[in-house]
């Protein structure tokens, strides 16, 4: 084996690694989806299996930044129903109160 077929395939299996790591970071992270756990896992593994045979590493590299990207709108999106959440429970105040 020559060294470049062994770059090639550590390559590989650091990508499939991350890969990996994503789908299952995305996979936790829909427990909480608004839409449902299903729902989310359903879209998420069908995302996944479309994409299944790409074998360009500068693809691969790609559409693994657009998922950690999603990951951190996934974030925002979780915060944002926990802030809500956290103001109606402590600041609720009436809609009518202005004199």
């Amino acid at each position: 084996m020559t060294i470049g077929r062994c770059l090639s395939r550590v390559t590989k299996m650091s990508l499939r690694s991350r890969v990996l790591d994503l789908y299952k970071t995305l996979l936790f992270m829909g427990r909480d989806y608004p839409q449902g756990y299903d729902y989310f896992r359903t879209n998420l593994k069908k995302a996944f299996i479309k994409n299944k045979h790409e074998t360009d590493p500068t693809k691969i590299e790609k559409m693994i930044e657009r998922g950690n990207f999603v990951v951190k709108e996934i974030e925002a999106l979780y915060m944002i129903k926990k802030y809500r959440t956290m103001k109606r429970r402590y600041y609720n105040e009436p809609a009518n109160n202005h004199k």
